[in-house]
């Protein structure tokens, strides 16, 4: 790789953070204020997607279990990527396109968010949870590309990075999510999402 070719493959991301900023701040402001309400609640929010996207599905989840910048509480929030033995034996009983669907329908409790991630939005076994948890009452949110693909269709919020190219899209995908962190950050500095976990306080 030469100089030149690193800078433009640089300058083209950068070229792509900022149209999205300009095109979709205020739908990710949006998505912001449904994943604090839904925490705010109690309730859980899960991520999912294949290859690259289960990567991120894994990265943004710990960083709301875990901690992004503030120093706060752990909150509820999950990767439906992680467990070998759910997605090996549903995959091989049932398929592959179930993986994220029956843990949807297993897990998913109305008012939580699902965050599906699809740089195509055409991921099947994407779809088939989505569907299943705007079913459930579940407030569902697709990340993927320009074209949005089938996943627009059946979510309730579609941010879609403003690129061809999964790379790229997929690099939008993690500033999305970690503008999704910062906003509970903070949430939990305001004090619309409690410091302390619903029923925490002592049993005594």
């Amino acid at each position: 790789m030469t100089p030149e070719t690193l800078s433009e493959v640089l300058r083209e991301s950068a070229r792509i953070k900022m149209q999205l900023a300009d095109e979709q701040a205020d739908a990710i402001l949006v998505v912001i204020d449904a994943v604090v309400e839904a925490l705010a609640r109690g309730n859980t929010i899960f991520f999912f997607g294949n290859g690259g996207s289960a990567a991120d599905s894994q990265h943004l989840a710990a960083e709301l279990v875990g901690r992004f910048v503030r120093e706060r509480r752990p909150l509820a929030a999950l990767a439906l990527t992680t467990d070998t033995s759910i997605l090996t034996s549903i995959g091989n009983d049932y398929g592959f396109d179930e993986i994220f669907l029956r843990q949807i329908q297993g897990l998913g409790r109305k008012g939580d968010v699902v965050v599906g991630l699809s740089t195509s939005g055409n991921s099947p076994n994407v779809l088939k949870a989505m569907e299943a948890a705007r079913v459930g009452g579940l407030t569902t949110v697709g990340l993927t590309g320009r074209s949005g693909g089938k996943l627009a269709a059946v979510v309730h919020h579609c941010l879609r990075v403003p690129s061809d190219d999964t790379a790229r899209i997929q690099e939008s995908h993690i500033a999305i999510g970690h503008l999704i962190c910062m906003g509970v950050d903070e949430a939990v500095a305001d004090g619309r999402i409690p410091t302390e976990a619903h029923g925490s306080g002592s049993s005594e």
